[in-house]
């Protein structure tokens, strides 16, 4: 019952309230992230107001990377950040996303942690070797070290535990040769040198990067919301950049580290700007892809190649 209105001005409230949810909920956004150190500015964007300013309701959920792409198929969320090589896994197991912009380069921030006794990558030969499930990118990490040291996941027992699990494992000395792990987990193995070293990071082998997507769905039916989520990412760089410390403070207590701590860790990446953005998506990041699939091919992480070129949509970093 309308009561008080005149018919002609309840339309008009009427057809205001349903264009304005209507908007609203074009502006929705799920997005899956990890506790990574790369993947905080998009925290950042949340709880410092920056998505909400430019007009993007973001809900952010913590998943584990070997289950994102499930929550994506399921419809939970329609975007997410994660590794280069992870897309095509992905995309091979049928759900359908692109990237539509880069978030970081891993500089050391990702690693093989080996007990004293091993002097080179060629000697977990026959060792057990701590790294997350196939499809992941501690396993990617694993098997790209390993390839590029003429062996090959075949070659070493992989103990599946997650990237702090591993830390956890070999900080505490359990029975494993090696562990893959990045931060800020990485940085609790550098802080115990009693109890093995960093062999190996992307620093010498570069094939960790973080890319950001959505499905093809979101991308037409919600273009100007993935723009959105573009433009809250780089202004979350430029708040980094002019207020460092509030800004490590809350990317910060969202994996649990202090200001300080997260200074720290993020010193092993480096956030991707517009201008790194457009460098990457004009041609790296494809031809990285071409080698990832091969490798997961061989590794059988995937049945099939898919089309890489459809896993990448360069648009909004023109």
């Amino acid at each position: 019952m309308r009561i008080g209105y005149g018919i002609a001005a309840a339309a008009l409230l009427a057809g205001a309230a349903f264009a304005g949810s209507a908007t609203a909920q074009d502006m929705k956004v799920g997005i899956g992230i990890a506790g990574w150190t790369g993947f905080s500015p998009l925290v950042l964007a949340k709880d410092a107001g920056i998505f909400k300013a430019n007009g993007v309701d973001a809900t952010i959920k913590m998943i584990p990377q070997k289950d994102r792409h499930l929550a994506i198929a399921s419809g939970d969320i329609q975007c997410a950040a994660t590794t280069v090589e992870t897309w095509i896994v992905w995309n091979a197991a049928g759900v359908a996303t692109a990237q539509i912009f880069q978030m970081d380069k891993s500089y050391g921030a990702d690693g093989l942690a080996v007990r004293p006794d091993i002097k080179s990558i060629k000697d977990l030969k026959g060792k057990k070797v701590a790294a997350w499930a196939p499809g992941t990118s501690p396993y990617f990490l694993v098997s790209w070290f390993l390839k590029k040291n003429g062996l090959s996941v075949k070659d070493v027992t992989i103990v599946s535990l997650d990237p702090q699990g591993a830390a956890n494992a070999f900080i505490s000395g359990q029975d494993i040769s090696a562990a893959a792990t990045y931060e800020p987990y990485l940085s609790a193995i550098r802080a115990k040198p009693e109890t093995g070293k960093i062999i190996a990071t992307s620093l010498d082998y570069p094939m960790v990067m973080d890319t950001f997507g959505c499905t093809p769905k979101f991308l037409k039916e919600s273009n100007k919301t993935a723009a959105a989520i573009y433009k809250s990412y780089l202004g979350a760089l430029d708040m980094i950049k002019k207020e460092p410390k509030k800004s490590f403070g809350i990317m910060g207590a969202a994996v649990k580290q202090s200001a300080e701590d997260f200074e720290k860790s993020q010193s092993y990446l480096r956030w991707q700007d517009a201008a790194a953005n457009k460098k990457f998506f004009g041609g790296e990041i494809q031809a990285f892809m071409k080698e990832a699939a091969d490798l997961l091919l061989e590794t059988g992480v995937i049945k099939a190649k898919p089309n890489v070129d459809a896993t990448v949509d360069a648009s909004f970093v023109k």
